[in-house]
């Protein structure tokens, strides 16, 4: 199995960030970026091992199903930490673009583009996410199966935080706009698919906000996506223009579905830049306080 991922990387530094792209300490940024792209080695790639201490060797291990990983970097002429990244250049390209930075996700998906024909799954990710899960294509195929090929299964994105009540969030619930989401799906449309696996049922519902800051698609999917007319326009109807390359494209041409929540851990992804948990959500008494 081969996979793309195209990661959409900025960085400008400036005093009123909102987006962990803009903000004044490049070292938090340079070890997201880092393990962002390390963790799909970690996770996914061929070169693991079991150590035999008996016989002093490693033996080959999660060999039934490997992954071959390429990992493509989208950047904005200069504004960006890629000569930063010491020691990992040897597992991406650099793909250097002048287009408007809110825009990179676009270039992403012409990178993606690109690869049709030479891989079976495309990914597109912002550069501060992590994927730690070695079943997340097959779960991401499972789903396809049971639920058409029109449908695309997005990971839930959650911030993990100490001292907090909530050790986990996911943060990407009900978009406070209502109105944004249903210009561009319908979810009434099937709004639910269930399925029997790993020994229970799991739900998976159509929601207001399918953003995830990431999209997985497979070769079918991504042949369909790149020949819509739409596939390379700026775009900044849902959320903005960041929002917008990444989830904008999927929510119009596929049936776009999360985990429910009770069972929102079958496929998540985790944001390394805490925005909410610890930051703008806090809790007194072990309450959570609405922001």
């Amino acid at each position: 199995m081969k996979a793309l991922f195209a990661v959409a990387h900025y960085y400008q530094p400036k005093a009123d960030a909102f987006y962990a792209s803009e903000a004044t300490d490049p070292a938090r940024r340079i070890l997201a970026v880092t393990t962002c792209i390390t963790s799909l080695y970690h996770t996914f790639d061929a070169k693991q091992g079991l150590l035999d201490g008996q016989a002093r060797v490693a033996h080959a291990a999660n060999d039934l199903q490997p992954v071959e990983v390429s990992v493509v970097v989208c950047t904005k002429d200069a504004s960006h930490l890629l000569p930063k990244l010491n020691g990992i250049s040897h597992l991406f390209t650099q793909r250097p673009s002048g287009r408007d930075p809110k825009y990179l996700g676009l270039e992403c998906r012409a990178a993606l583009r690109d690869g049709i024909g030479k891989y079976d799954w495309f990914c597109y990710l912002e550069d501060d996410l992590m994927l730690a899960d070695p079943l997340f294509f097959q779960k991401l195929a499972w789903f396809r199966d049971i639920a058409g090929w029109d449908a695309v299964l997005q990971p839930n994105r959650y911030e993990v935080a100490v001292g907090q009540p909530l050790h986990k969030i996911y943060i990407d619930g009900n978009m406070a706009d209502a109105t944004q989401s249903p210009r561009f799906q319908n979810v009434a449309e099937r709004p639910v698919v269930e399925g029997e696996a790993f020994g229970r049922r799991y739900v998976f519902k159509r929601v207001n906000n399918p953003h995830s800051g990431a999209f997985f698609v497979d070769a079918r999917q991504m042949e369909h996506f790149a020949r819509q007319p739409d596939f390379l326009t700026e775009d900044s109807a849902f959320g903005g223009p960041l929002e917008s390359s990444a989830t904008l494209g999927v929510m119009r041409h596929f049936r776009v579905y999360k985990p429910a929540r009770a069972n929102a851990g079958f496929l998540e992804l985790r944001h390394l830049n805490n925005r909410y948990l610890g930051a703008r959500i806090t809790f007194k008494g072990g309450t959570p306080l609405k922001f």
